[in-house]
Order: structure tokens, then sequence, then C-alpha cells
């Protein structure tokens, strides 16, 4: 059996947390204060998942903020940034506006602030 330890970044506590993980599978977990630490470690030692943020440059050559609008797998992350790196878009861009549908298991990359 692996012991895993991790900070939560759930909340502002912090809480420090072991999880033990037996055939990829958390069977164990303490140090929690909330169940948002518990769901946060068993997802981390399972499948982490990140929002991602970057900037993708406007065809007029100014730079668009963008995250994704829900976490992805961390294993895919260079693959998101790798298409991040290849695109490009029309300004005016506002917040939320869809800038590539479906960049990774159904989150879409949206614009997180305006660009005229």
């Amino acid at each position: 059996m692996e012991k895993v330890n991790l900070t939560c970044i759930e909340c502002p506590m912090g809480c420090r947390i072991e999880v033990e993980v037996e055939n990829g599978k958390a069977v164990s977990i303490t140090g929690n204060s909330c169940p948002r630490g518990k769901m946060y470690a068993e997802n981390e030692v399972v499948c982490p998942m990140r929002v991602v943020t970057s900037t993708v440059r406007s065809k007029s050559g100014k730079m668009v903020p963008v995250k994704t609008d829900k976490p992805v797998k961390k294993a895919l992350i260079f693959e998101v940034m790798k298409t991040i790196n290849s695109l490009s878009c029309n300004t005016p861009i506002r917040i939320g506006d869809i800038i590539c549908e479906n960049i990774s298991d159904g989150a879409n990359l949206v614009a997180s602030g305006n660009v005229d």
C-alpha cells in the first residue's frame, strides 16, 4: 500500500491529508476537515484535474486571456496547450466567449477577459 501526503487546496484551511492508495484507488483518507477535502484527495490520487489558463493571440495581435471552463485531466495539459498555441481569434472578445469548443473531454476554452 502506498501513502500519499497532500495539502488540500479546496479552501483556505490547507489541511494536510494522507491518502492510502491500493491498486489505483484511495482506500483511506485522513486529515481532511470537510467533505470537500476528502473528494479533492480522492480525485488527486486517482485522476488529477486542473483548470488550464493561458492566452490566445487575436488576429489583431492582441493577447486574449483564456481558461478551460472546467478542469481537464492533468495528463492532457500538454496536449491542451499545444492546441491553445495553434489558435487565433477575432476581436472583440467578451468574458465567457467560447474560443474553442471541446478542447478536451468536453471542456471548452473560454475568454477570461474582454479584449476590444
